[in-house]
């Protein structure tokens, strides 16, 4: 049986086919069509799944989309009425689109699959379980627990903000939620707003901020503020929000700008602004609040299901350090994350859910698999090059390929590493990765501003042997999707004054490997195993015999504003138009100085939207 799962018209648009229950193949729609966070209708995502299965729609089982419309539309509708007349102008505006597009959704996913494969779809078809079901079922379905609690945190879904549910077998009971516009990941994204960042894309950025936040007493006052005036935070980690100070309900932005301003003692930052202590310790305060938050709610789920197992989903899942702080209480002998945790995720849970509960399906317990996406064969790689007239040279051999590559990166170089099947989600994993030497101290500020294009005080992430691991972090499990932040070891203390500029703080030395060892000496940590990514696993090893460090910076192959590369082209514009030195391109290798025509450094960086 194959079932098509869908999730789009909000953020990260994706799709994801699977076959009796084993996922197949999943992309995002922002990979095809380059526009970050696509919300738009998952055509390139859908056609990319149904030609590697070998199969046309018609041949489909059921197609499955990530929520129901009706829903929301009960959920936006109430809400206006109980606000009367506030929001009118959110109304005007949401309400021409609900009528012409989403109340007729079905009909819209018909005609769009329609006009991709040239067939007509029956309605009998289509399935539409719950959001948050969506997202249990991405977690719980894809883990390997036969029973587990379950916690969904996101922003919205239709009603539910947050649902504690358990899953046994091939079933998932909801236990408990909190409806909007009581929210834990609204509260975080407006937060991130008031920071300066842009919501549903930038909450990231805060998190990599926070530890910035280095004057205990503001962190206090301004999180005592949080609590006091804009939430309330319960035992069991239910939240309430005070609608006095938010707009995200019936208005055009997230907060009441001069109520918070008031509050707080500083203005919202305004966007491409200099990032002054006030953000770094409101977003440290927050962070905190979110630990509390969350590691209330595991300890609520623990308590209502006794599970000694637990599953998460939803956009809150994505941030390392709330994670990081639900693993060290100890409460679960297991903790299994979905990779791809946010909304591109929900293709794939509501793909799931369908084999599983509306078709009562048995659970196949698929192997865990994050390369789901595009690959290149390597003659592929060469008709490119060729056409491209660009200079390239080719090994044949993997063990030599990567001595090559662990050469160039020991010298200090970057290097572009695109292998393999694309990553689903996020994160890049080592298939569409820029790595280099965390052992250079000015690697963090070259790799952001001269190739990133981005702010300067955001971490980068290592990739380590899953071996060695625990030789250079404090880490007690493997981490193989980047979901927790863990302490670095061998630090090297400094004297850290309180609310001393970020960029002087940027460029102190903190342990031996000072490129990935962010401000609080912690490390958003990828374990590479044999049996996960073999090719970036040998890359490792042979780093490690060069240099006698199992260690790579690897960050997502992309620049800022843009997604993470998909294509060859995608990857060799993106080498062309920064500082890279080498691009390898599965068994092909390009040296900048090599390639003619080379365009200015960032040429094309004003084309994409700031992130």
């Amino acid at each position: 049986m194959y079932i098509l799962g869908i999730s789009a018209f909000y953020h990260d648009s994706a799709a994801a086919i699977i076959k009796d229950g084993e996922i197949l193949a999943a992309a995002q729609e922002e990979r095809f069509t380059r526009v970050k966070h696509d919300s738009s209708f998952p055509s390139n995502a859908i056609r990319f799944c149904l030609d590697f299965v070998g199969t046309e729609i018609e041949s489909i089982d059921a197609i499955s989309f990530y929520d129901k419309p009706f829903l929301k539309f009960e959920r936006l509708i109430e809400t206006y009425t109980n606000n009367v007349p506030k929001g009118l102008d959110s109304f005007l505006k949401a309400i021409p689109v609900w009528g012409k597009e989403k109340l007729f959704l079905k009909k819209i996913i018909k005609d769009e699959l329609k006009k991709l494969t040239g067939n007509k779809i029956d309605s009998k078809k289509l399935l539409f379980p719950e959001h948050h079901l969506s997202h249990a079922a991405s977690c719980f379905y894809c883990s390997p627990f036969n029973d587990s609690a379950i916690l969904i945190a996101d922003g919205v879904g239709e009603w539910a903000t947050t649902t504690l549910a358990i899953g046994y077998g091939n079933s998932i009971k909801v236990l408990k939620e909190i409806h909007f516009p009581n929210s834990i990941g609204l509260l975080y994204s407006a937060v991130t707003y008031y920071c300066g960042f842009k919501v549903n894309s930038g909450e990231y950025k805060l998190m990599g901020l926070a530890p910035y936040g280095n004057n205990p007493k503001e962190v206090e006052r301004i999180e005592q503020i949080i609590r006091s005036h804009f939430c309330t935070v319960f035992e069991d980690g239910s939240i309430s929000l005070n609608q006095d100070y938010f707009n995200y309900a019936t208005g055009l932005r997230m907060v009441n700008e001069p109520k918070w301003a008031k509050l707080l003692g500083f203005p919202r930052r305004r966007e491409e602004t200099e990032i002054t202590g006030h953000y770094c310790h409101l977003a440290k305060a927050i962070q905190q609040l979110v630990n509390d938050v969350m590691c209330k709610l595991a300890r609520h789920v623990k308590e209502i299901t006794g599970a000694e197992n637990l599953c998460m989903a939803g956009g809150v899942a994505l941030n390392c350090v709330s994670n990081a702080a639900i693993w060290n209480t100890q409460l679960f002998k297991n903790i299994y994350i979905q990779p791809a945790a946010g909304d591109a995720g929900g293709a794939i849970g509501s793909a799931l859910a369908a084999h599983c509960i509306f078709f009562n399906n048995k659970r196949s317990f698929p192997k865990p698999n994050i390369y789901l996406g595009p690959a290149y064969q390597t003659d592929e790689v060469e008709k490119f090059a060729r056409n491209q007239q660009a200079v390239y040279s080719y090994i044949e051999d993997e063990q030599s390929l990567v001595e090559k590559a662990a050469d160039y990166l020991s010298e200090g170089k970057v290097v572009g590493w695109f292998q393999g099947r694309m990553e689903f989600g996020p994160r890049a994993l080592g298939a569409r990765s820029i790595l280099a030497d965390p052992r250079i101290s000015g690697m963090q500020k070259k790799m952001n501003l001269k190739i990133k294009c981005r702010e300067s005080f955001r971490p980068f992430a290592p990739s380590v042997l899953a071996e060695k691991a625990n030789e250079y972090f404090d880490i007690d499990r493997p981490s193989p999707y980047m979901l927790y932040v863990f302490p670095v070891r061998n630090r090297i203390d400094h004297a850290d004054p309180v609310d001393e500029t970020i960029q002087n703080r940027i460029n102190q030395v903190r342990s031996e490997l000072p490129a990935i060892t962010h401000v609080d000496f912690s490390a958003r940590v990828q374990t590479v195993s044999k049996e996960n990514n073999p090719r970036f696993h040998r890359l490792l090893e042979t780093f490690d015999k060069i240099t006698g460090c199992p260690v790579l910076i690897n960050t997502s192959f992309n620049r800022r504003g843009e997604p993470i590369v998909c294509s060859i082209a995608d990857a060799y514009t993106c080498f062309l138009e920064t500082e890279m030195d080498v691009l390898i391109i599965e068994n092909c290798i390009f040296i900048k100085q090599s390639q003619s025509g080379l365009p200015p450094s960032g040429k094309q960086q004003a084309n994409f939207i700031l992130d």
